[in-house]
């Protein structure tokens, strides 16, 4: 599963056989969520707060082609 980045202690990663469309899982400890890339939304929630999932979705949003840019050379894909 490779991993994005690392920012306060999330994990911003996706699974090797993920699917499309684009999107992102944040992981730290236990809890995680799912963001779709494209527009930024929420897919699934497993434990985040509100203030986690604010968080999380602005660096998101901050690193929208970052993210579709590593999901592109992973699986092969052209946007």
């Amino acid at each position: 599963m490779p991993t994005i980045f690392i920012m306060f202690g999330f994990r911003f990663l996706f699974y090797s056989n993920d699917h499309d469309p684009i999107h992102i899982h944040v992981v730290k400890d236990n809890i995680s969520a799912k963001f779709n890339i494209f527009p930024v939304a929420l897919v699934e929630n497993n434990g985040l707060k509100p203030a986690e999932l604010k968080m999380v979705e602005a660096i998101i949003e901050e690193n929208q082609e970052v993210i579709a840019e590593h999901w592109n050379k992973f699986f092969n894909k052209s946007r």
